[in-house]
């Protein structure tokens, strides 16, 4: 009986740890007071949760900022954001790696260019250089928690095998097994749009909303996903999303998949680099180009995407009903481009004024997007279970 008694008490303490590390993660810096509110603990349940956080190195306190008011004012409870995560994204023209810490701060990000799409052998080989150019951002780590993926295919969520990336003409390639065993930690790895929904719905542009459909355009194309009453579409196979694949131009370019007329085909990162006459750009640099252009072509090109583009919209609008479309990578370059034309087409296209009542709007964590969706991947496993994550390793040189 007293077995039962402590094996329940156990999982009660895991849970309660796990609650207190999610907001801090998820919310930001919080006093123990709001921690004690929003949990419903009592105010010494939080205390003693506070510090066995602290003892683990999870989290931190530091003093509040001065308040006109009588009392004394609660400390501050932070996620420790030097316990962290690799984050890889391979594309058809760049690895990007980056490391990660709770409450997706992002503590570093290279992007190291490709002259062609990597292999999956590339890719762990560049991201074992660039972690050893890291080396002084790691030491300063209490922890890194392993390595997660972000792929623009369809990925195995639980072997991280990538079962098809077209792009980059990966097929069956177990990408989550050749990075842990080149760095030296577990690793995951998912599709790249269902991460960036993610990391938007927990810390950009969709905080708080249940119904939201999120694109993200990069080299290798266009992936989204859907949110509908808070839960993320995964299909019954778990590959739902397809978003790209979204007809727009029926008798259209021909796409790999086998049609013609697709968004990622019409709508294209290639298409815009083309009229700027440029081989590679990040979104940061794409954007830096278009303001210095405004050539007669980039403009007549930019309104031919942003067209196509609300023809996919509209039909997501009449599918879904969402009440927030982000837009993530060239997509939202492309928006800010030419504000308020993208909402005028979904407001008239859509189906009893459901597009009137939409917001569009463009991804908040910009060029981090994507990295700060493959380190939730590693940190899943440690807020669901704090205290089972003992002393992980900083990768070391070499």
């Amino acid at each position: 009986m007293s077995t039962g008694t402590s094996s329940g008490t156990e999982s009660i303490r895991a849970q309660n740890l796990s609650r207190i590390l999610t907001l801090l993660h998820r919310r930001g810096p919080l006093s123990r007071a709001d921690l004690t509110r929003l949990c419903g603990y009592n105010r010494s349940t939080v205390g003693a949760l506070v510090t066995e956080l602290g003892e683990l190195g999870l989290a931190y306190e530091t003093d509040p900022p001065a308040l006109k008011r009588v009392g004394r004012p609660s400390p501050l409870v932070h996620a420790n954001e030097r316990v962290a995560a690799i984050a890889v994204h391979p594309d058809v023209d760049a690895v990007t790696v980056g490391v990660v810490g709770l409450g997706g701060t992002v503590h570093r990000r290279v992007r190291y260019d490709a002259g062609s799409p990597p292999t999956v052998s590339d890719t762990v080989n560049i991201s074992r250089a660039v972690v050893e150019g890291m080396q002084t951002e790691l030491a300063g780590m209490t922890r890194v928690a392993g390595v997660g993926a972000a792929v623009p295919g369809l990925v195995n969520n639980t072997d991280g095998t990538v079962l098809l990336a077209p792009h980059l003409k990966w097929s069956d390639e177990p990408l989550a097994a050749a990075l842990s065993a080149g760095l030296g930690l577990a690793a995951r790895a998912a599709n790249d749009a269902n991460l960036g929904s993610l990391a938007e719905s927990l810390f950009g542009a969709a905080v708080g909303a249940s119904d939201v459909v999120y694109l993200n355009g990069s080299a290798s194309g266009i992936g989204g996903g859907a949110v509908v009453g808070g839960v993320p579409l995964r299909g019954a196979s778990g590959y739902a999303g397809e978003l790209g694949h979204t007809v727009v131009t029926p008798g259209g370019s021909p796409c790999h998949c086998g049609r013609t007329g697709c968004l990622e085909t019409e709508v294209s990162l290639g298409r815009l680099l083309a009229v700027l006459g440029l081989e590679h750009a990040d979104q940061d640099q794409l954007e830096a180009a278009m303001v210095r252009d405004s050539s007669p072509a980039l403009i007549a090109e930019t309104h031919r995407q942003l067209d196509l583009l609300a023809v996919a919209l509209t039909n997501f609008v009449n599918i879904f009903n969402p009440g927030i479309i982000v837009l993530g990578g060239f997509l939202g370059v492309l928006h800010s481009f030419a504000p308020g034309r993208l909402e005028a087409a979904v407001a008239a296209g859509a189906i009893g004024g459901l597009g009137s009542g939409v917001s569009i709007r463009r991804a908040a964590l910009g060029t981090e997007l994507l990295l700060v969706g493959a380190a939730e991947l590693v940190f899943a496993g440690l807020l669901a279970d704090p205290a089972s994550v003992g002393a992980l390793p900083v990768p070391a040189a070499g």
